[in-house]
């Protein structure tokens, strides 16, 4: 059993937003290097994004799935009891093996699970060791995919998460630069009548699954109000002129 109160390390790695070949070097250096790799799974019991890429890099009996209440928000006290539960998982794990990598998609540093766990095992273990791992993010690999310019020169970027509101959302569409809404899929009606009301529905684009089987990349001009897969991602390109340099 390791000395937990000196070497007990604690690493966020992103592995992206879906596609395999989108992990860093970094990260797949620190999905090998740990004892075990925790992976986040719903309490459907279904392999999650996380879980799926991280078998292309290690072994399953490797892995350690751990049931976290991912979607959970209107039901405090069961997310609470959620959070709790995973974090003694995690917290028995650092005991056990000393060295444990938590795999989220995108990064771990933007909108993740991995934020509440840190924070939860801070408490649990206080001398731990915690550190990240950088990861490539959907609007990242979207844009590559779609083609969409995500800043130019002094423009900004918006990053929102829809869940937050579609008031949130429109108030960032009537700004400057670039707006990027992350799971959107649900609230996709909304989503769509925002761009048309400020005049950014033109050459918006919208992703889900990228890199997976499934994926799809279209105008966000398509959408009809229907709901899309929860993690869904937007991109609304700040307004330009067309000219090279226009924005510096």
């Amino acid at each position: 059993m390791p000395d937990v109160m000196s070497s007990s390390r604690l690493v966020g790695v992103g592995v992206g937003p879906g596609d395999p070949e989108l992990v860093t070097v970094k990260g797949v250096n620190a999905l090998r290097a740990a004892d075990v790799v925790v992976v986040p799974v719903m309490d459907t019991g279904e392999r999650g994004r996380a879980e799926a890429t991280v078998l292309h890099y290690v072994p399953q009996e490797k892995v350690v799935r751990v049931v976290f209440a991912l979607n959970e928000r209107s039901d405090h006290a069961r997310r609470e009891a959620a959070w709790d539960a995973a974090g003694e998982r995690v917290a028995q794990l650092l005991h056990t093996h000393g060295s444990v990598a938590f795999a989220t998609i995108g990064d771990p540093n933007v909108y993740s699970t991995f934020t509440y766990l840190a924070h939860t095992i801070g408490e649990l273990v206080p001398d731990v060791v915690v550190e990240t791992v950088p990861g490539i993010t959907a609007m990242q690999d979207l844009a590559a995919r779609s083609g969409a310019v995500l800043t130019e020169g002094t423009e900004p970027l918006t990053l929102v998460p829809v869940t937050a509101g579609s008031a949130v959302l429109k108030d960032a569409l009537n700004g400057p630069g670039t707006v990027v809404a992350y799971k959107f899929g649900r609230q996709a009606g909304e989503v769509a009548e925002a761009l048309r009301e400020t005049g950014r529905l033109e050459d918006a684009v919208w992703g889900s699954a990228l890199g997976l089987d499934g994926e799809s990349i279209r105008s966000a001009a398509e959408l009809d109000g229907a709901p899309l897969p929860y993690l869904s991602t937007l991109i609304a390109p700040a307004r330009r002129d067309g000219t090279r340099g226009g924005k510096l």
